[in-house]
């Protein structure tokens, strides 16, 4: 891996272009749509990068437009992107749908980013059947660029995409010498485990997420999602399922988040820690737990205690909670560590609206005061 450029986070996965309608209504009322961007995995790439860390995200688009625009769009937030792929005979996936946001144990609802089983239900039409995304495959997508970097960061959609996928994903979750750490987000989407009449039962969703979750280092589970797939309720229950990953983040809506983290010392024992969510005027709730995850992953980087990933994570999750699309602007580093450092107290007090990533916080005020020369008098 010498000829490679080392980065802090690797994200492999899908993206896709998306069209949101241009006012409120069913999919089959709606006159126009706004195009934009979406992909669980290159969304936790951007947020990283918008972080101030380094981030590569791999796929394959086709050679069309919207590969094109997705490229662009995503390289454009910092992104390393010189890994992508373009496929000539496999068009880049596209997807419609309504401005809510899907629960996700229903035939008709797969929310963009866990936890949304409250919101109202919403379409979402893919077509993504025989993208070039779905072409990933150990021959195609090399492991030594896979592993490229401090952390790898892989969700459960990608080994729903194609027998090829899932073959890499093992591939890549593999114990290996020169594995980095690896990420998981379980990313439930049903309709994209629609099993064929007499398929194995060790290709099913439920079994295949299972086992991939359990051979990674980190992983992140929405408490709807575990109910949806495994039948497990509650986090120690789905900690009792999943026993084998070094950190699990259980993502508990707008209640909070739990993490079970093993002790340094082996002896197989948890320090568990809950960190309510902040309540905040939600706009769009996309991409809220892929922004989860970047604010997780940014201060597990950064050597973080475990307390202050978890509230990173909900500051990430805030700022894409109050914008429209998928991805949005995280608050500076010094204005995230400020809240971050508050008490229970005054943390339980916050609430953050839109554009509330603009506003300094009281430590870059102050910098920017003393930074002011007072003449002499």
């Amino acid at each position: 891996m010498s000829h490679l450029r080392s980065v802090d986070v690797v994200c492999l996965g899908e993206s896709m272009v998306t069209f949101v309608p241009s006012r409120p209504g069913r999919l089959s009322d709606v006159p126009s749509f706004a195009r934009g961007i979406g992909g669980a995995e290159s969304n936790v790439a951007c947020g990283l990068a918008r972080a101030g860390h380094s981030a590569r995200w791999i796929s394959r688009v086709g050679t069309d437009g919207f590969g094109e625009h997705l490229v662009r769009e995503i390289a454009a937030t910092g992104v390393d992107t010189a890994y992508v792929q373009r496929d000539p005979r496999r068009p880049t996936g596209i997807y419609f749908r309504t401005a809510g946001e899907r629960a996700v144990g229903s035939e008709t609802a797969e929310g963009d980013g866990g936890d949304a089983a409250s919101e109202p239900l919403a379409e979402v039409v893919y077509y993504r059947a025989g993208s070039a995304a779905a072409a990933m495959s150990p021959a195609l997508v090399p492991r030594e660029r896979a592993w490229s970097g401090r952390v790898l960061h892989l969700t459960g959609i990608t080994p729903a995409l194609s027998a090829d996928c899932r073959a890499l994903m093992r591939e890549l979750t593999a114990p290996a010498p020169g594995r980095p750490l690896v990420s998981f987000d379980l990313n439930y989407r049903v309709s994209l485990w629609q099993r064929e009449e007499g398929a194995d039962d060790a290709e099913s969703g439920p079994a295949v997420l299972l086992g991939l979750a359990r051979r990674c280092d980190l992983v992140f589970v929405g408490e709807d999602e575990a109910e949806a797939v495994w039948g497990v309720r509650g986090p120690e229950a789905i900690r009792a399922a999943l026993p084998e990953p070094e950190v699990l983040v259980v993502k508990q809506g707008g209640a909070g988040a739990t993490a079970y983290a093993r002790h340094p010392d082996g002896d197989g024992t948890d320090t568990v820690t809950f960190e309510p969510a902040p309540r905040v005027d939600v706009v769009a709730p996309v991409g809220a737990g892929d922004a989860f995850a970047a604010g997780f992953l940014s201060g597990t980087l950064r050597g973080l205690s475990v307390a202050e990933r978890l509230r990173h994570g909900h500051l990430m999750a805030a700022a894409a909670l109050t914008v429209p699309g998928d991805l949005g602007t995280p608050p500076s580093r010094a204005h995230a560590d400020h809240l971050v450092a508050l008490d229970a107290t005054r943390w339980g007090t916050l609430r953050f609206g839109p554009g509330w990533t603009d506003l300094p916080s009281p430590a870059e005020k102050w910098a920017e005061t003393a930074a002011v020369e007072v003449p002499d008098s």
